[in-house]
């Protein structure tokens, strides 16, 4: 299968089937003429693999680690690397959640002063009026 069917099939742009290639997460043949040669499904459901674990968080150097781990069927299979990495992966999103709930708790707390700023405000302004 050439690059522009795997696009076709992958909804993977042949721009970023080419960089998948750089970065060693796809393989292709080459025929005479130079053209990239893909491997039919088996190259169909490495694209699909690498876009899940893209849109996961990963990145590519993880991708290429865990691409072994993640043949015959869906998932990866279990091994001391694919646990290491997902875990990590975690981790590091537990704690930008975190750090994430902490911005959020501070941009509510500024929110609730300014409220409660404009409250008093209004308030004051509708006593001038009543006075004058």
């Amino acid at each position: 299968m050439r690059i522009g069917e795997l696009s076709r099939r992958t909804g993977a742009s042949v721009r970023v089937l080419r960089y998948y290639e750089q970065q060693g997460l796809l393989s292709a043949e080459r025929d005479a003429n130079g053209y990239r040669r893909y491997r039919g499904e088996e190259a169909v459901e490495s694209v699909r693999r690498i876009r899940e674990m893209l849109a996961a968080g990963l990145n590519t150097d993880e991708i290429r680690g865990l691409l072994p781990c993640a043949q015959g069927g869906p998932g990866l299979v279990p091994c001391t690397h694919s646990s290491g990495v997902v875990a990590r992966r975690m981790a590091q999103l537990d704690a930008e959640i975190e750090e994430l709930a902490r911005r959020r708790a501070a941009l509510e707390a500024y929110a609730r002063t300014m409220r409660q700023r404009q409250a008093e405000d209004e308030a004051l302004a509708a006593l001038a009026l009543r006075s004058a």
